[in-house]
């Protein structure tokens, strides 16, 4: 009796076989969705608010940690902005699964906020670990531009003043195309993929890779949504990072609501 000759995968029923992480079929966007992505974060942080409140703590205490960074080391200011790109989206966790638990009709609690990454630890630690390489190299790389535009470190007195002379164009320039490589290959990798991970319990390189095909899919409105993140953020450091206090939870709870339209509930 003849034996088949047919592959292994080729024998298994289309319908058995695992999907990929390129099967997944994502949302379009419109430029509408994050701004609604923003309503539904305020929604989210009205219904719980003592959570929210607690986490917009911990985004104050970050604020004022960069703010004795600018004032010890200028250097390495811009790249450790990125403190907000990397540490918010798992400083979100908690929000992500509060935000989870009003979408399931459940009352969150700041407890089981606290113990969402539990379930996924391994997973999360890869993840923080490819970001945080990222971060490294991005501080790596500030340190560089420094060190090659001044002979010395910029005194910390009128520093700012220092930075913007017309005859450090070139240094603002090579800063601010530094900068921008390194933080927005952090928010392509990240934009959904602690979220994602949070609810399907992907591994990190699915996720990422999810994260990426979102953005590439929707260029125009994810970059709309990143600087929506930016320009919100900035505006509630200004009076003493006291805005962090709302913008920090608000745009948690608002990411979760980005990802559950992206990603579909179910393959």
């Amino acid at each position: 009796m003849a034996q088949s000759t047919q592959p292994p995968e080729e024998q298994t029923p289309p319908e058995e076989r695992r999907a990929s992480v390129f099967d997944l079929r994502l949302a379009d966007l419109n430029a509408g969705d994050p701004v609604r992505w923003l309503r539904q974060g305020w929604t989210d942080f009205a219904q719980c608010p003592r959570i929210g409140v607690f986490y917009g703590l911990c985004f104050f205490l970050m604020g004022h940690a960069l703010l004795a960074v600018f004032r010890a080391a200028p250097a390495y200011v811009l790249a450790l902005s990125a403190g907000f790109l990397l540490m918010g989206p798992f400083l979100c966790l908690g929000l992500y699964h509060a935000s989870r638990t009003l979408q399931q009709g459940g009352r969150p609690s700041l407890r089981d906020s606290l113990m969402a990454w539990r379930p996924t630890l391994g997973t999360m630690a890869i993840f923080a670990g490819v970001l945080l390489i990222l971060e490294m190299l991005w501080g790596r790389a500030s340190l560089v531009v420094f060190a090659v535009t001044f002979n010395t470190m910029p005194s910390t007195e009128n520093l700012l003043a220092q930075l913007v002379n017309p005859e450090n164009i070139e240094f603002l320039i090579t800063y601010t195309v530094v900068g921008a490589f390194f933080a927005g290959f952090i928010f392509v990798t990240s934009a959904i993929s602690i979220p994602m991970i949070l609810d399907r319990r992907v591994d990190a390189i699915s996720a990422a890779l999810t994260s990426i095909r979102a953005c590439l899919q929707n260029p125009g409105v994810m970059l709309w949504w990143g600087a929506l993140i930016t320009a919100l953020t900035v505006l509630a450091m200004l009076p003493l990072f006291m805005g962090l206090f709302v913008v920090g939870p608000v745009v948690g709870h608002a990411t979760w609501h980005a990802y559950r339209q992206i990603v579909p509930i179910t393959d």
